[in-house]
């Protein structure tokens, strides 16, 4: 089973993020489940979602504590240490951080690897919020098959254009382009 754990903040799209790619996973014939945890609902405060994958059954419906992979939607969470995002990562784990900047800049244990992606650049490209408040999901989790291949491309894309409310077309293109663009640490 693949376990992953989504930190954002309120109006960021890391629920909706999650359920996409439980929906993507399932299009490619897997069992998967999503669902959020958060206080107080209100836009940007700290956010977590949790994805489970498997090719069976899923039965476990506890928060994710030790996952394969960490999504960052907000690299702000790391700077200021409001979240601790590396706790519990399993050894060999990934952390895909929204952000601008080199992995390499990025301080975590040796034991993790890092990825970036600048989801927030490509949601404004793409008319996806403001620029105050970037909605990064669907380029972050674009980001997120390329560095994993937990889900093909096609069945993303096709969960995307489904499931998003609104903006279809340039939601799929946030989550293509940034398919193309995320840096890997090596």
């Amino acid at each position: 089973m693949i376990e992953v754990r989504l930190h954002g903040r309120g109006g960021q799209g890391a629920v909706v993020g999650s359920n996409i790619l439980a929906k993507a996973a399932m299009k490619d014939g897997k069992y998967a489940q999503s669902f959020p945890l958060f206080g107080a609902e209100r836009r940007g405060a700290p956010v977590q979602a949790f994805l489970r994958v498997d090719t069976k059954h899923i039965y476990m419906k506890d928060i994710v504590e030790a996952p394969d992979y960490v999504v960052v939607l907000d690299a702000g969470l790391i700077k200021t240490k409001a979240v601790p995002v590396d706790k519990g990562l399993k050894t060999g784990g990934w952390i895909l951080i929204n952000s601008h900047e080199d992995p390499k800049v990025f301080n975590f244990s040796p034991d993790f690897s890092v990825a970036t992606v600048d989801a927030s650049s490509i949601a404004l490209k793409h008319g996806l919020g403001s620029a105050q408040a970037p909605i990064v999901n669907t380029a972050i989790i674009g980001a997120f098959v390329k560095l994993t291949g937990l889900v093909n491309l096609e069945a993303l894309l096709q969960a995307v254009e489904k499931e998003v409310p609104v903006k279809k077309e340039a939601n799929v293109a946030a989550a293509k382009e940034a398919y193309y663009s995320v840096k890997a640490q090596v």
